[in-house]
Formats: C-alpha cells, structure tokens, sequence
C-alpha cells in the first residue's frame, strides 16, 4: 500500500476544500466535504498511477511557523 501526504486548503470565494499532493503533478482535486475531497483525490491518484510511477518534482519537507515582531 502506498500512502501520499496533501496538502489541504480552504478556499474563502468557493467554501470549497482545496488538496494537493507536493510534487506530484496532476494530483490534485477540491470537495464540499473533507471526506469528499480525500475521496476525489483518491480517484485521481489511482487514475496517475495507472500511468506508472510518479517522478516527484520536488520533495515535501514540513511546515513553519514564521513570527513576525
């Protein structure tokens, strides 16, 4: 079983969740529902893996919180 980290987003204009998995062009999707979105991403990931492997463009590495004085 292979397993992909998203990103998740809210947009403010739609209401809608927005996913992406860094990297990995084309695997991306949006829901109404966080279970919505996971499952479309789901869908998208298997149809580009049907493809062969993914070549990631770029690594995710982490989150950062950046204060500002």
């Amino acid at each position: 079983m292979n397993s992909y980290l998203a990103v998740i987003e809210k947009c403010k204009d739609t209401g809608l969740f927005v996913g992406y998995v860094p990297g990995f062009q084309g695997a991306h999707s949006q829901g109404e529902t966080l279970e919505e979105l996971k499952k479309n991403l789901i869908e998208v990931i298997e149809l580009l893996l049907e493809e062969g492997s993914p070549i990631f463009e770029s690594e995710f590495i982490g989150t950062e919180e950046i204060c500002l004085n």
